[in-house]
């Protein structure tokens, strides 16, 4: 089987951990990766530090864009592979088998879209779990209750955003879940759910560093469900009810 997998990460001045995202990828024994960087003109030593590590990319490139999701649409433009997902500057993979673990999965003709479990971690010591996501089975129904998977799992065949789109870069922080509303909805993607822990991310992200981030998610959340047909306000309040037993199960 010689199905390739393009990983495309996104960075802006992530100089302390995106070395370790890079090295996450390339120790993959998944043997068919293409890697993608896609640098937003970083001013701190994060090109740099691409640059000490470019002979394990396919492609890399920097300069400024307008924000993580026009990033994450650039690389997906550039991806050649049969299935397209993203490591981000701040994330490792669980283990060196995740790539192969998902590359099996796709070997189905009938799947679509992959996605597992989540852990999120301490930014200073990716060691120290302190929210683990389990993502669950997809069920019909599920999206209108407010269930999403945890998008740094969700690998897609390229041929699903050739013929569903990208991410809108309208949203601020919240393309992410509009891509998978589109996706799973609308769209008709039927995913299967690796019932593991596939990728580690620290803490910190965009949509929970503040009040005001948590208010404008929230906001782009309800927006994305009725631009979608899914859910309502109700399903905006489950979502994120169901979210507080991460912070109790600590452990896979």
């Amino acid at each position: 089987m010689t199905l390739t997998i393009s990983v495309v990460t996104a960075v802006f001045n992530r100089v302390d951990t995106v070395g370790e995202a890079l090295t996450s990828v390339a120790a993959q024994t998944w043997p068919h990766v293409e890697h993608i960087v896609i640098d937003g003109a970083s001013t701190d030593g994060t090109l740099m530090k691409l640059r000490s590590m470019q002979e394990g990319l396919a492609v890399l490139v920097s300069e400024p864009d307008r924000g993580i999701y026009e990033a994450l649409n650039k690389g997906i433009r550039l991806a050649s592979g049969d299935v397209v997902g993203f490591l981000h500057a701040d994330d490792l993979y669980e283990s060196r088998d995740v790539l192969s673990q998902i590359a099996q999965a796709f070997e189905d003709p009938a799947v679509d879209a992959i996605y597992g479990d989540l852990v999120y971690t301490r930014q200073s010591d990716p060691s120290r779990v302190v929210r683990y996501w389990r993502a669950g089975p997809f069920k019909p129904g599920c999206l209108a209750a407010g269930w999403m998977p945890p998008h740094p799992t969700f690998y897609v065949r390229r041929s699903v955003y050739q013929r569903l789109g990208m991410f809108d870069t309208a949203y601020r922080i919240s393309a992410d879940y509009d891509t998978v509303l589109r996706f799973l909805g609308r769209g008709g993607v039927m995913p299967r759910y690796l019932p593991q822990v596939l990728v580690r991310m620290r803490l910190g992200g965009i949509s929970n560093r503040s009040l005001g981030a948590l208010l404008l998610k929230s906001q782009e959340d309800l927006l994305a469900m009725r631009r979608n047909g899914i859910g309502g306000l109700g399903a905006l309040m489950r979502k994120n009810f169901v979210k507080l037993p991460q912070f109790v199960c600590r452990l896979p």
